[in-house]
């Protein structure tokens, strides 16, 4: 993430350094926006150029690809913009040299002045942006690729209506489901122990209703106990 940052503060400073190039001196006092773009094919000639046409339209490219890299975080954009910048200047510096016979530096006013170091500063800058930028992560991109192309989970069976809730959940054992009948099932009488009344489940006698009224002789809350064998 760091590197990603920093690598575009550096790429962006070299697409500023190199559109501001063309309106500065190159070579002779004549400044980068007096040469058209058709002179770094064709030969240097004294005719001066529209800022449009001239050497600033390829360095504008080249900062608009900087900017799609940035976004994009693409290192290849950053560099190719950076060596748009770079051939074009150095091809400018061939066709001056031709046009002049040689190339000086001076600090007079003569020969290549600041432009062209604006300039080549910015190409070499957006080179080692590229660089320290790290691009995009091909892990992220394959495991987001992976996300999209599985299908989302889908639930072995939906919520049952309002009305046939006594059927949830379906069976999971293969045949007929158990659960076939729309009403709720009859519940089942819970175990309440041995029937008192039946003499073939009476171990011990049992006491008489108080009052002598009938009831059920089982007291919940003390139950009879054995009688301890004598």
């Amino acid at each position: 993430m760091i590197r990603n940052i920093l690598g575009s503060l550096v790429a962006l400073a070299g697409a500023a350094s190199a559109v501001l190039s063309p309106f500065r001196d190159w070579y002779d006092g004549r400044a980068g926006q007096d040469y058209r773009v058709r002179d770094l094919f064709e030969g240097i000639t004294a005719t001066e150029s529209g800022v449009l046409v001239s050497i600033l339209l390829p360095f504008l490219f080249a900062a608009l690809l900087v900017i799609a890299g940035v976004v994009l975080r693409s290192r290849i954009a950053v560099a190719l913009a950076g060596l748009v910048v770079l051939g074009f200047t150095i091809l400018w510096m061939v066709r001056q040299g031709q046009a002049a016979g040689s190339l000086t530096v001076g600090g007079d006013g003569a020969g290549l002045q600041v432009g062209v170091v604006n300039a080549l500063a910015g190409g070499v800058l957006m080179l080692i942006g590229a660089l320290l930028m790290r691009g995009r992560s091909r892990g992220a991109g394959r495991a987001r690729a992976r996300r999209e192309r599985e299908p989302e989970p889908v639930e072995p069976y939906g919520a049952p209506p309002a009305d046939q809730v006594d059927m949830w959940p379906p069976t999971q054992e293969p045949g007929m489901s158990t659960h076939t009948s729309p009403w709720p099932e009859p519940e089942v009488d819970p175990y309440t122990g041995p029937d008192p009344h039946d003499p073939r489940t009476r171990s011990y006698p049992q006491a008489p209703p108080p009052s002598g009224r009938p009831g059920d002789p089982r007291d919940p809350v003390h139950p009879p106990q054995r009688p301890p064998e004598g």
